[in-house]
């Protein structure tokens, strides 16, 4: 009886303790996901009483949840559109709360063996557009060119879609596949495929320069062009909170821009935010571009 009764104590205060436990959702970007889950990791070693957890999905899942009550925190690998923002006001009576957290260019991925190295936007744009289908026509060998990318439900899809292919539509010959590291993987095997994605799953295959125009001049995604945004496909990444953050939440979103989670993401792979004086520094070097 005694042995009951101290089991029985035993199972309450361990229920006690799970109850305690303060519990943060992420749900969405896949390009995020790794990033998050780090973020998690240490926070959770800082934080024992708090349980942060990551899933990823796609941005457009995690903004979706994130209207619908489903999760604390959306990461998004592009701005919350409009009507997403009107309908979570419509739904829950309050907007959306932007937060930055990070830097990433959207890499253009090749075969290590593809002698191609360098694109421009309107190159990109006829290949995933399939009105180029040959190496060839881009300077490389006598190839079908075959296309990898996200699914509509990917951040990335969308702010390529966007940004390199003017909103126009993709061809139905590009492949969508569930995440970022799909891509690469399937890249990596194929000498003839091409695809994109986040900086940090850029491994074992080779990273193109890319312009936005032939005058422009063409720029490697490497952190100094990320960060001064002279990559053409740069982006900032993003958290979304129904409203301003508060309590844990807000102490996790504190923590994650404070210098040690800053870096955190660049340990990962990603780009930290611009400090003010990198911020002043470029409006300086444009200033005097311009005069001369």
């Amino acid at each position: 009886m005694k042995k009951l009764a101290l089991l029985i104590i035993g199972l309450v205060f361990l229920g006690s303790l799970v109850f305690a436990a303060k519990s943060i959702t992420l749900k969405g970007s896949d390009t995020l996901l790794i990033l998050g889950q780090k973020w998690a990791e240490i926070y959770m070693e800082k934080n024992p009483g708090t349980v942060v957890q990551v899933t990823g999905c796609g941005s457009g899942v995690g903004v979706s949840a994130l209207i619908n009550g489903g999760t604390d925190i959306a990461q998004a690998s592009r701005p919350m559109q409009d009507k997403e923002r009107d309908k979570m006001l419509e739904k829950r009576g309050i907007g959306p709360h932007e937060i930055p957290v990070a830097m990433d260019g959207i890499t253009v991925y090749v075969n290590e063996k593809n002698p191609v190295e360098k694109l421009t936007f309107a190159q990109l744009k006829d290949i995933f557009q399939a009105t180029v289908k040959n190496w060839k026509e881009v300077g490389a060998n006598d190839a079908p060119i075959v296309l990898y990318g996200r699914e509509n439900s990917s951040g990335t899809h969308v702010f390529f879609k966007e940004h390199v292919l003017k909103k126009e539509d993709y061809s139905v010959r590009v492949q969508p596949l569930p995440g970022t590291a799909a891509i690469v993987n399937a890249v990596a095997k194929d000498e003839n495929g091409i695809g994109y994605g986040g900086a940090a799953y850029a491994k074992g295959v080779k990273e193109l320069l890319v312009a936005k125009d032939q005058k422009s001049g063409y720029f490697p995604p490497t952190m100094e062009n990320i960060v001064s945004a002279k990559y053409p496909i740069s982006r900032y990444l993003f958290w979304y909170t129904a409203g301003s953050p508060k309590g844990d939440i807000k102490r996790l979103v504190d923590w994650i821009l404070s210098p040690e989670g800053q870096k955190t993401v660049e340990e990962v792979g990603y780009f930290p935010l611009p400090t003010e004086k990198e911020t002043e520094k470029e409006i300086k070097k444009e200033g005097k571009s311009e005069k001369k």
